[in-house]
């Protein structure tokens, strides 16, 4: 059974899932606010390298070794856009930053390494963590041997989008090509709707708006890697609430503040 666990580092607490017990991780708290990773890192290791990106809400996943190169022409930020990293050596730190989106935690157990991925509702509907899993098969992978934690979100049950936007998210569950969704009929976006409400614990919820639907997003994530082939015992959902937990974590829902909070993972030797 997954557990999810409370953790301090001084007088601060950062949630850990027994799932990811082989490697140092932790889904931290805006009490961590505003230290970045190059502070946080140390409750993992003091020496480890340390790997973000600038974050665009898409699909995209880079390996360390990838940062290193140089940035296209006519680029002046300092960090590579992407939305998930995926190790490629030892003792590298990756890290992801969320307030509702999810931030989701991969470990291998049999080579060591690790995926760190910000999985927001866009990122979720290009299908960005089967993308991440993609790449660590390539790295040599074996479905099996993975364990993901999903971290504090936005919940289902208060996450209100657009018919369309849920739409989207249903697309991504199937293997069709995706549609454009400003050409979509309104047909198809029911159709699709319906769909999601005849799956088990289906990830969509009625609201009192007649266009639009409350969706979990981590449910859809989870729906995908049950679609490629993962164990439920494989998959971990932690029990938090950002947009409900305003003691522990930030919520721009909330809010409408530019503020996040950390998650991340070091890899391990194998």
């Amino acid at each position: 059974m997954q557990t999810w666990q409370w953790t301090t580092w001084g007088d601060r607490r950062y949630l850990t899932c027994s799932l990811l017990a082989p490697w140092r991780h932790g889904f931290f708290t805006q009490q961590f606010w505003p230290q970045l990773p190059q502070d946080l890192v140390q409750v993992f290791h003091p020496h480890a390298q340390v790997n973000r990106v600038k974050q665009v809400h898409g699909n995209r996943v880079l390996t360390p070794s990838e940062l290193q190169q140089p940035l296209g022409d006519g680029q002046d930020d300092t960090l590579h856009a992407a939305d998930g990293l995926v190790s490629d050596g030892d003792t590298q730190s990756l890290w992801v930053c969320s307030a509702d989106c999810v931030p989701v935690l991969i470990g291998d157990r049999h080579t060591g390494q690790v995926a760190a991925i910000h999985a927001g509702w866009r990122g979720t509907a290009a299908r960005i963590v089967p993308q991440a899993i993609a790449r660590l098969q390539s790295q040599g992978s074996c479905l099996a041997d993975l364990q993901v934690a999903m971290g504090p979100a936005i919940a289902g049950e208060v996450y209100q989008v657009s018919k369309t936007v849920a739409a989207e998210l249903g697309e991504s569950l199937t293997d069709r090509p995706k549609e454009d969704s400003a050409t979509a009929s309104p047909e198809s976006i029911e159709s699709v709707l319906q769909k999601l409400q005849n799956l088990p614990n289906p990830p969509i919820y009625p609201d009192e708006h007649p266009e639009r639907v409350r969706i979990d997003v981590r449910r859809i994530n989870q729906l995908q890697l049950e679609h490629l082939g993962l164990e439920p015992q494989q998959v971990a959902i932690a029990p938090h609430c950002t947009y409900q937990s305003p003691q522990d974590f930030f919520s721009y829902r909330r809010t409408k503040q530019k503020q996040v909070q950390w998650s991340g993972i070091l890899s391990a030797s194998t």
